[in-house]
């Protein structure tokens, strides 16, 4: 017992600047980074920038699966993006427009939410320009309405019955 406690004793000493703590404060940098910058700033925007030349996802082949479980499908996909923005802001789009969407348009949904949360926030919010997959797309345009929120809407996520 005697051993233990004296060992715990040296272990809580100050440490001195000597030796390798004292290399340890001059290489330590004065300003530390953000690990989380906030949205739109250049932090963030620079770390979240897909490269140009990516090419689309390929999205899952889902033969036979009926209008009714490709909207529940995509009504969960919406909204379990990852990113709180990106959850908000496709869930809510898919609470006011799945309801009355085709099937061509269902699955033009079901590709954009294949692509990056970042890039999809960004192309919808205008802070980016879409690539040219996305560039005349009437999808990515009500996704854009709805991100305007001109009505000043308080929006919350919707509940997944």
């Amino acid at each position: 017992m005697f051993s233990l406690c004296s060992s715990l004793r040296t272990a809580s000493r100050p440490v001195t600047r000597s030796g390798i703590a004292k290399r340890l404060i001059s290489t330590t940098p004065r300003r530390y980074a953000d690990p989380w910058p906030l949205p739109h700033t250049p932090e963030h925007m620079a770390s979240t920038t897909s490269p140009s030349d990516l090419p689309p996802p390929a999205p899952l082949e889902r033969p036979n699966e009926s209008i009714e479980v490709t909207r529940a499908r995509l009504v969960y996909q919406s909204r379990k993006r990852g990113t709180l923005e990106s959850d908000l802001l496709l869930s809510t789009f898919a609470r006011d427009h799945l309801g009355g969407m085709s099937h061509e348009e269902l699955k033009e949904f079901d590709k954009l939410l294949d692509e990056p949360d970042w890039d999809i926030y960004y192309w919808a919010t205008g802070k980016r320009t879409p690539p040219e997959r996305w560039a005349n797309s009437s999808l990515l345009e009500k996704l854009r309405i709805h991100a305007r929120n001109e009505g000043k809407v308080v929006r919350r996520m919707p509940n997944l019955s």
